[in-house]
């Protein structure tokens, strides 16, 4: 669904090529088919529902998107942009889908291309709602289509002969921004966080979404009540999973989700939470991504990178490279997962210096791309050659900051953190 990124690094200028495998697992998607982009690659945009624009990947004036391959086999991660949704300017619909089980990249992919559409379909723009007095109603509009949108899609799933979903599914986390009005809709684990400006002009992070996992007593009252088990394996304590009644599968990692039909009758379900929020004009940008970010990356740490980056188009693959430099500080010894990310920027800025703002004490150093240059795979892949140049010495700090030390593990079993980080026997779902 994406391209192949074979990426080389530079370290107070020298390069580094990357050997074997650690080459293959920097594989990314980021075909940039961009409008108005200070990228200069093919447009590859597709028409969707109403004109909508829809991307797939890639950035434009507003958005920057990016998923990259982490160890565990094919990318389970999908991401999606609709800008122009419902035929409405300047409305945008973004989301982000981790998929999870032996069918899981495949439902993510599906839920990512239905989901919008069905959306879109569904909810009629409402020329009153544009007035003052009817704001309140307008988003309350956009919440039960939302509700109504991620119900009746299950529904389809369960019905899809061409999708394996009784064991495998995906997480959800979507957003629709309508001028000033910004709906958030979650299901599982992934999340999404607003970058904005405090009394002191600072970046900082506000959390829009609630990671539903079956740690929430609440989320685990409600499966425990329709007969599914909660409890954590004995190799990691601290990471609550959801069990059959029967059966010690498919050990689910989150408490909500898309498929996963053998759990959606005891507890499992695919109603997302849903959430309003007025923008205003210290509200920056909206960062989607899934858990492979979180795992290893805090909110202050995401919005301080994004916020610093030179080019708003690179952000998302920036981002995703610090997270991926995390994992092999944090966790040298597991294997680094999937990661996709979209930014979403709420007003267009000007360029800044081309610096990452310490996380502790915002001293500088240099986050750069150069512009990328792509050539075509037999498949027809972009193949993109680029160079980041970083400066090791905030990534050290980003580890400091965040109160972690390298761990040394002999096994990965060993591991205690929130995502398991292997298939247990092919019996756990993260």
């Amino acid at each position: 669904m994406g391209a192949c990124c074979s990426t080389q690094f530079k370290y107070k200028g020298r390069r580094y090529e990357k050997e074997g495998s650690d080459e293959k697992e920097d594989e990314g998607h980021h075909r940039d088919h961009n409008i108005n982009s200070d990228d200069n690659s093919a447009n590859v945009t597709r028409i969707g529902h109403a004109g909508a624009i829809v991307r797939l990947q890639g950035s434009s004036s507003l958005t920057s998107m990016y998923t990259r391959k982490g160890k565990k086999g094919i990318n389970q991660d999908a991401m999606i942009v609709w800008e122009n949704f419902t035929g409405e300017k300047n409305v945008f619909f973004c989301g982000v889908f981790d998929g999870h089980g032996p069918s899981g990249h495949k439902v993510a992919r599906h839920v990512c291309d239905a989901l919008p559409l069905k959306l879109s379909t569904m909810h009629q723009p409402r020329p009153s709602a544009k007035k003052e007095g009817d704001k309140d109603s307008s988003h309350k509009h956009w919440e039960a289509s939302l509700i109504r949108t991620f119900q009746e899609l299950d529904e389809d799933l369960s019905m899809e002969d061409s999708l394996d979903s009784y064991c495998s599914g995906t997480t959800a986390v979507t957003i629709v921004k309508q001028d000033q009005h910004l709906l958030i809709s979650n299901l599982g684990d992934s999340r999404a966080i607003l970058g904005t400006r405090d009394n002191k002009n600072q970046i900082i992070p506000v959390q829009l979404t609630v990671d539903l996992k079956p740690s929430l007593p609440s989320e685990s009252e409600r499966i425990q009540k329709n007969g599914g088990r909660v409890f954590a394996m004995e190799e990691e304590p601290n990471v609550p999973r959801v069990w059959m009644p029967d059966q010690d599968c498919p050990g689910l990692a989150m408490s909500r989700a898309f498929g996963d039909f053998c759990l959606k009758d005891h507890g499992l379900i695919s109603t997302p939470q849903v959430s309003y929020r007025r923008l205003t004009p210290k509200d920056e940008f909206v960062v989607l991504a899934t858990d492979g970010v979180w795992d290893v990356l805090s909110n202050n740490e995401v919005v301080q990178i994004v916020a610093s980056v030179k080019r708003p188009s690179i952000a998302a693959k920036v981002l995703v490279y610090y997270a991926v430099q995390a994992w092999r500080t944090k966790y040298p010894g597991s294997k680094v997962d999937d990661c996709a990310v979209v930014c979403l920027f709420l007003k267009k800025r000007p360029p800044v210096s081309g610096t990452l703002s310490d996380i502790s004490q915002q001293t500088a150093s240099h986050v750069n791309e150069v512009d990328p240059k792509g050539k075509k795979t037999e498949e027809g892949e972009t193949v993109i050659n680029c160079d980041i140049v970083v400066d090791p010495k905030a990534l050290e700090e980003v580890n400091r900051v965040n109160g972690n030390t390298i761990k040394q593990r002999s096994r990965l079993g060993s591991l205690s953190r929130d995502k398991i980080t292997t298939d247990f026997g092919g019996q756990t779902q993260s």
